[in-house]
């Protein structure tokens, strides 16, 4: 399943950048993050809650940076799985930034493999709630930055 969108940040692309890199603000800005641990500088561990349906799942995830070029993208691939292993998700993840007149372009992709019980929901309702975390991660995001 592909995922995208953008927004744009009132605010300079070296300093979009350099919250990019901050594990504990993107952490903060991400729908149902828990926790995040550094694992080295490049690869960090996460809790993640999310709610689809009547579902609710907790994920353990691994993300590891295997691409940066500063301050214009950075790619990353994200596993990990349902405590219960009742799903288990990947995605290869890209974001790139834009200097646009009033600040910064942020345009993200990722393609998201999920399998188990999350995996079984119908596509539309899998793509309604990645594009409502989406939103609410920019929203989160340029009130850090603002």
């Amino acid at each position: 399943m592909k995922m995208e969108g953008s927004f744009v940040v009132p605010a300079p692309r070296a300093e979009v950048w350099e919250k990019i890199r901050d594990a504990a603000l993107m952490a903060s800005c991400i729908p149902g993050c828990r926790k995040i641990e550094m694992l080295s500088p490049n690869r960090y561990r996460a809790e993640v809650v999310i709610t689809v349906g009547p579902v609710k799942a907790q994920f353990n995830l691994v993300v590891e940076i295997s691409k940066e070029e500063p301050p214009s993208r950075i790619v990353s691939i994200t596993r990990g799985e349902e405590g219960s292993r009742a799903s288990i998700l990947s995605a290869e993840n890209v974001v790139s930034l834009t200097e646009v007149d009033g600040g910064t372009e942020v345009r993200y992709q990722s393609e998201v493999a999920l399998t188990g019980r999350l995996g079984k929901f119908g596509l539309g309702m899998m793509k309604k709630k990645t594009e409502a975390l989406g939103n609410e991660f920019a929203a989160a995001f340029r009130a850090k930055i603002s």
